[in-house]
């Protein structure tokens, strides 16, 4: 540990805090440590570093539908997280969206042995909304709400910045009539990822048009429908935002059984930059959300709140940058709008 923190520049103690996952480490910092880490080939003593805590680690995580390419990066980036601590991570499906099903669920996973929980949305919205962190006393952290969350810490982007910066783009463009295509009523990303939208034409002088908003459920099947409904309108829109890339996908699939050629007849846009954003064609300009990431800083905030047994943390909102990534699916409005 000496020797990496000589060849970082810093304190033995920052080379520990930045192992240890602690919160406290400037961003430069830290990958300074991590590069020499690297460089040296150092392998942290997990098994030790366990011992050493007078609690075991053990988190756990509820999710639903693994198959989601979401839900996926999460379990990766908790999973990694927990390896690199030297915790265990318990994970457990749900199938069930409601309060007592929740509740249940959170209670059988702290009977099996977690001492703290990650919750994804959007069953950390319905935590946060009801009185099971009161009864179940064990710290909990939300992965990638949709808002800031009264009860719970949270690890999330700035779904209202992010979804109004990719609208200005298209508006920069040369858009003006865009179509948009939101969320379930049970994740918070349905109002914030909509704000922003709205936000960005507000800006451009354009109100939004209710004829051009239809509603998914985040899956590529529910956006084909909502594509068909938006693009059969006499005068279609020449770009739409997606709430997810499944549902930016499944816009791209009704626009070819159309004849439109995308993005000469039509722009689209997603959220999230999932694989299928560059499994399709063309690819996908969309957000970039590091949910990797995102599931490994909360792992990290939350095993080092138990192996310290600090006091549990004020509902903070930690946020994670977002970036826009440009690919062939947008380009300048054409003047003949139908094919």
């Amino acid at each position: 540990m000496k020797m990496v923190a000589d060849r970082a520049g810093v304190s033995p103690m920052t080379v520990s805090n930045v192992i240890n996952g602690r919160n406290k480490v400037q961003a430069t910092t830290r990958r300074a440590v991590l590069d020499a880490i690297k460089e040296l080939g150092y392998q942290p003593n997990l098994a030790a570093q366990a011992l050493a805590s007078a609690t075991p680690m053990r988190v756990g995580l509820l999710y639903h539908n693994v198959q989601n390419a979401f839900v996926s990066a999460l379990l990766v980036g908790a999973l990694s997280g927990a390896t690199r601590m030297g915790a265990q991570l318990i994970i457990r499906p749900y199938d069930v969206l409601n309060i007592e099903a929740a509740g249940a669920e959170l209670e059988a996973l702290v009977r099996s042995g977690a001492n703290g929980v990650l919750l994804p949305p959007p069953l950390c919205e319905l935590v946060d909304r009801s009185d099971i962190p009161e009864r179940i006393r064990v710290p909990m952290i939300a992965l990638s709400p949709g808002d800031e969350l009264r009860q719970l810490p949270s690890f999330r982007i700035d779904d209202f910045a992010a979804a109004r910066d990719i609208t200005r783009h298209l508006l920069s463009m040369g858009h003006r009539r865009i179509g948009f295509i939101r969320a379930p009523a049970t994740l918070l990303i349905r109002r914030t990822r909509f704000d922003g939208f709205c936000a960005a034409l507000a800006e451009a002088g354009i109100s939004p048009d209710p004829d051009l908003v239809a509603d998914g459920t985040l899956s590529f099947d529910s956006g084909l429908a909502a594509a068909s409904a938006l693009l059969g309108q006499p005068d279609r829109p020449t770009a739409i935002v997606s709430s997810n890339d499944d549902l930016a996908a499944a816009v791209v699939s009704v626009a070819h059984r159309k004849g439109l050629h995308i993005p000469d007849d039509l722009s689209v846009v997603g959220f999230d930059d999932s694989p299928i954003a560059v499994k399709i064609w063309p690819a996908l300009t969309t957000v970039r959300q590091p949910i990797v990431d995102i599931a490994e800083q909360g792992i990290s905030a939350l095993i080092d709140h138990l192996r310290n047994a600090s006091q549990p943390e004020a509902p903070t909102a930690h946020y994670l940058p977002y970036t826009i990534i440009h690919r062939e699916s947008v380009s300048r409005p054409t003047t003949n709008l139908h094919p």
